[in-house]
């Protein structure tokens, strides 16, 4: 199967992202051997661009957390989602690319609206539920995100006994 020229852009942004590069239409081009209105045919400008790695990005986190759900996500509990969520981001898979809405000073706050659109469905947690509830599910999102940025900056790497160690205090608290 071949890759198309949009997916070929957007891989080659990550990579670029991912070496530390910095994104622009040309940059993104000249990285896939495009040229820039090549790279304009798919992505009218650098916002459209930068949205289009968000979601490539969510699309890959999306596909991991839904296949850790026993049901699709809108089906499926607040805690199991946290669950989900948690289990990805001790993973140990995440990386650079994942900051991605943080990697354009003109655009975080565009990017950072797209990211909290695509990952709140994942980590809301219902406005009715009783504080005993909502406290332990609040703190298992936070060690989720915590150990997300500790991951993707590179500023704390968790090996496996850490993560296990992290995995088992989150269970407790969902197990509630």
């Amino acid at each position: 199967m071949s890759t198309s020229s949009r997916d070929r852009i957007l891989d080659g942004a990550l990579e670029l992202l991912r070496a530390g590069g910095t994104i622009s239409l040309e940059s993104a081009a000249r990285h896939v051997g495009l040229s820039k209105p090549g790279v304009m045919y798919h992505f009218r400008s650098k916002e459209a661009l930068m949205l289009a790695l968000v979601d490539r990005v969510m699309d890959g986190w999306e596909d991991q957390m839904t296949h850790r759900l026993p049901a699709p996500a809108e089906r499926v509990p607040a805690r199991e989602r946290l669950r989900a969520y948690l289990d990805w981001c001790l993973s140990g898979e995440v990386d650079e690319a994942d900051l991605v809405m943080l990697t354009d000073p003109r655009l975080r706050g565009t990017l950072k609206e797209r990211w909290i659109a695509r990952v709140t469905p994942w980590v809301s947690l219902p406005e009715d539920l009783p504080p005993e509830q909502r406290g332990p599910l609040l703190t298992v999102r936070l060690i989720a995100d915590g150990a997300w940025f500790a991951g993707a900056s590179g500023i704390l790497a968790l090996d496996p006994d850490e993560r296990a160690r992290v995995r088992a205090v989150a269970d407790a608290l969902l197990a509630g």
